[in-house]
């Protein structure tokens, strides 16, 4: 579900324990300081899109032709995050050989396809934001586990697909979150350089990918991280998307105090 807002004003803090050795966000910025605006990858399940309802359908349709009960809708949540065939393994009792494997991933997909903008919504603030950042000069890519088509088709749907200049899933590339080379490749795919981008999600996939890629990361407080979100390590922590701009604008000075 959609948290209410919690306050009026932007809440951008800055997250504890940040993993060693990464490098330092006012660093990762400068070229956004010295040459403006510069690339934004967002994941899309949990960041741009609440999709949980339509996710948990598409399962528990899967689950009942097994003759299974249904899974609660913040138990599926917990689920999603390293796409359809984890959700599928998780969703479903171990021990499926893995050609079974495959054909019920095959099927969880189909169901999905029928549904999958039936009860899913953006969150609020992310059309306005996006397309206000966008004409401020970001560059807007997603990066998401889910493979590509559906993800174009959801963008699609709400109007957003003409923001983006590329869309990364996680069938695009030999590599998805939380390896380095699915943001990296991302990045490539729009022709952006790496030293002007930041990633933004809300799982811990999406801060290890930005760590490994040498990426700024701002995550979202309302996702379906099984991890608070200010126990990721990332470099700010909004409750509302409609804070991303001043979380940019935070880190561009040099991080959030």
């Amino acid at each position: 579900m959609v948290p209410p807002p919690r306050r009026a004003g932007p809440v951008i803090s800055a997250s504890p324990a940040l993993p060693a050795g990464r490098p330092p966000a006012e660093q990762a910025m400068s070229a956004r300081r010295d040459g403006g605006p510069g690339a934004l990858l967002l994941d899309l399940d949990g960041t741009l899109v609440d999709s949980a309802p339509d996710l948990a359908g598409a399962l528990n349709q899967l689950r009942a032709e097994f003759g299974l009960a249904p899974l609660a809708l913040d138990a599926v949540k917990a689920m999603v995050g390293d796409g359809a065939a984890k959700l599928v393994e998780r969703g479903l009792p171990p021990g499926s050989a893995p050609a079974e494997l495959d054909r019920l991933v095959a099927r969880y997909v189909a169901l999905y396809h029928e549904r999958q903008t039936a009860m899913t919504r953006p969150y609020p603030g992310v059309v306005e934001t996006l397309r206000s950042l966008s004409g401020e000069g970001w560059r807007l890519a997603v990066c998401t586990n889910k493979p590509e088509a559906p993800s174009r088709e959801i963008l699609a749907a709400f109007g957003l697909d003409g923001l983006f200049a590329a869309v990364g899933g996680g069938d695009s590339f030999a590599e998805r979150k939380p390896a380095a080379g699915h943001l990296l490749a991302t990045l490539a795919r729009m022709a952006a350089p790496p030293d002007a981008a930041v990633m933004v999600g809300d799982s811990p996939n999406d801060v290890l990918s930005a760590r490994r890629a040498g990426l700024p990361v701002i995550v979202v407080g309302y996702g379906y991280s099984r991890v608070p979100p200010a126990e990721l390590g990332a470099d700010a922590v909004i409750e509302r998307f409609a804070e991303l701009p001043a979380a940019l604008e935070a880190l561009s000075i040099g991080g959030p105090g």
